[in-house]
């Protein structure tokens, strides 16, 4: 069981929101009940409404309002520019920044970081190499069920945090191709930034008309939200230190309050908002289950 109180963090905006919109959203968290916030961008390179000059911004006044702030790195890399990126977002970061690729891992060289969730870290020589490499936390993958993560925690290396998603659309993949382009018949480097008309997602239905995937660029993720409130007890049993929720454009401060309640009491004691985009919840994974499955 986690020894500390377990924490609330907001993950880094997956989708492409306009510059007002970011910048109003990070303000609302100064006062918001959540511990950490991830910053930067993780999906798509080219997708720079805020600035290189906004981020230290936003950082400082997330930090004035007493939030730790860690600087998040993209998950695919695939050009010399977005390894000299990544390489200046580590070196300003001071030691608080997410690894989604080794690459960063590799640059990091001891560094402390945090171990992203698509580091695909799934047992415990590999847990310990990545704390060897200067990992202080690590974000398990969305795929591994509650037990597992029960296991690595209860054999984990000293001082590692173990975080866990538990709010959003689930990020299942990435892909060098841009689906949501694609679907409007857009090349990859001519796509007019077509992302941006989604700011939750492209819902992909399947042939008889229910959600199934959700396209965000490069990224594949679920239809379904993934929500993990009502189970906010086993996942303090099963040692979870801090819980990710990822910020989507509807309901957002209620998802926080929710979660907030919950873990005030110990336990769910009231539900989340209705799920406000298509697909519904979805908390299979933790149980062992496909993911698409909701117990409730």
């Amino acid at each position: 069981m986690s020894a500390r109180p377990m924490r609330l963090a907001v993950g880094p905006i997956l989708y492409l929101w306009e510059r007002r919109a970011a910048l109003d959203f990070y303000a609302a968290l100064c006062d918001a009940p959540v511990d950490i916030v991830y910053l930067g961008e993780v999906v798509c390179s080219k997708r720079r409404v805020l600035q290189r000059e906004d981020w230290p911004a936003v950082a400082l006044e997330l930090e004035a309002a007493g939030k730790e702030v860690v600087y998040s790195t993209l998950a695919l890399i695939e050009a010399e520019s977005e390894l000299a990126t990544m390489a200046r977002i580590i070196d300003a970061a001071g030691g608080r920044f997410e690894a989604n690729d080794m690459a960063a891992v590799q640059y990091a060289a001891g560094r402390p970081f945090v171990a992203g969730p698509h580091l695909n870290i799934y047992n415990d020589a590999t847990l310990g190499l990545i704390a060897a490499q200067g990992a202080n936390r690590w974000v398990a993958p969305v795929e591994l069920p509650l037990a597992t993560v029960a296991a690595l925690a209860a054999r984990r290396p000293p001082g590692l945090e173990i975080e866990m998603f538990a709010y959003g659309r689930l990020p299942l993949a990435f892909s060098a191709r841009c689906f949501t382009a694609r679907a409007h018949d857009r090349p990859k480097d001519d796509c007019g930034f077509i992302c941006g008309d989604y700011p939750d997602g492209l819902t992909l239905y399947s042939r008889d008309n229910q959600p199934f995937l959700a396209l965000n660029g490069i990224q594949t993720q679920s239809a379904a939200v993934h929500n993990l409130q009502p189970q906010v007890a086993a996942l303090r049993e099963a040692g979870v230190d801090i819980l990710r929720l990822s910020p989507q454009s509807r309901d957002f401060p209620a998802v926080i309050a929710a979660f907030r309640a919950a873990l005030s009491a110990n336990g769910a004691t009231a539900a989340c908002p209705p799920a406000a985009l298509p697909g519904g919840y979805c908390d299979g994974y933790p149980r062992g289950a496909a993911g698409i499955d909701h117990a409730g």
